[in-house]
């Protein structure tokens, strides 16, 4: 199955939440919120780390939570354009964390393009963003900073867990 994946609220504005989300015959949505943004910045910044590789390793993060149990059906995968330049940092980042958590997986498979306000995955993350849809996953700052610790590697004692209708 190919799968396009657009984003809502850009993962660098932390006034704002981020919702990632995939549609082609499946679909899904994970929310980051405003606050859990803000929280992994604080702690990330004071330990000196630059903002512009958090906010790709962030991303990168989110696609893989977004995508990490669909990946048994995918075969093709298209990321919108949110960081013109700097796909391959996305993609070996994303690779990465496949890799390190046992997930088969062709880096071959991630392409970028410019996804349009007509993809089903524009839908699912705007309506998730406007709150018309709950999100499949809530991710906390917990779930991201273990990761991050791990060198972009598997969740240490991440719980990430679905959210309650």
């Amino acid at each position: 199955m190919k799968v396009e994946i657009d984003q809502s609220g850009k993962i660098g504005d932390t006034k704002v939440p981020t919702v990632l989300a995939f549609s082609n015959g499946e679909a899904g949505a994970i929310l980051i919120t405003a606050i859990v943004k803000r929280e992994c910045l604080r702690r990330l910044r004071r330990k000196g780390d630059d903002g512009k590789v958090i906010y790709l390793k962030m991303f990168s993060i989110g696609l893989y939570l977004l995508l990490k149990d669909h990946m048994r059906s995918i075969t093709s995968i298209v990321i919108d354009l949110e960081y013109p330049g700097r796909d391959a940092d996305i993609k070996l980042y994303l690779s990465n964390l496949f890799k390190r958590s046992g997930i088969k997986f062709n880096p071959t498979t991630i392409h970028f393009a410019q996804v349009g306000k007509n993809s089903r995955a524009h839908k699912k993350a705007f309506d998730v963003f406007k709150k018309t849809q709950m999100p499949d996953l809530q991710i906390t700052a917990k779930d991201l900073l273990s990761i991050l610790k791990a060198k972009i590697g598997v969740p240490v004692g991440g719980t990430v867990k679905p959210v309650q209708l």
